[in-house]
């Protein structure tokens, strides 16, 4: 058993800075009436995984593999929000996304430890097991 007294249970939380992320803008769908065909509120912020000065290799390489589905050609980690009506609002967002996406990546996976099956569990699927066969038997056409 782990000695518990050693183990941390705090976890270091990271901010990207603002200066690693890359942002663009759109037009977009959703609230804002007239105002969405004439303003650009629609952020896709992008931050560059490589390039980073806050994580090392090892991190990064959990990021990568945790967010495969997130991280495009260019070792990019993107978030795209389009919720609130102002730009400003929209890009506060995906600096937290994008924060809250590499944090939640350096989490560590705690380890399963595999249980037995208790007894009355066995003979309760056992039980099943006949009854689910007796039944199938019971279907089946009678020979003389």
């Amino acid at each position: 058993m782990k000695n518990f007294e050693s183990m941390s249970f705090e976890r270091k939380i990271y901010k990207i800075p603002e200066d690693e992320i890359r942002f663009d803008f759109a037009r977009s769908g959703g609230p804002g009436g007239q105002n969405v065909n004439k303003r650009s509120t629609k952020v896709v912020a992008r931050w560059d995984i490589g390039a980073s000065q806050i994580f090392d290799d090892e991190q990064k390489q959990k990021i990568r593999e945790t967010w495969r589905n997130k991280v495009n050609r260019n070792d990019e980690l993107f978030a795209e929000v389009s919720e609130e009506r102002s730009q400003h609002q929209n890009r506060a967002i995906a600096i937290e996304r994008l924060n809250n996406l590499a944090n939640s990546a350096l989490i560590p996976q705690k380890e399963r430890i595999p249980t037995k099956p208790t007894k009355s569990s066995v003979e309760k699927r056992i039980e099943e097991k006949k009854k689910v066969g007796e039944k199938k038997r019971m279907r089946e056409k009678l020979r003389f």
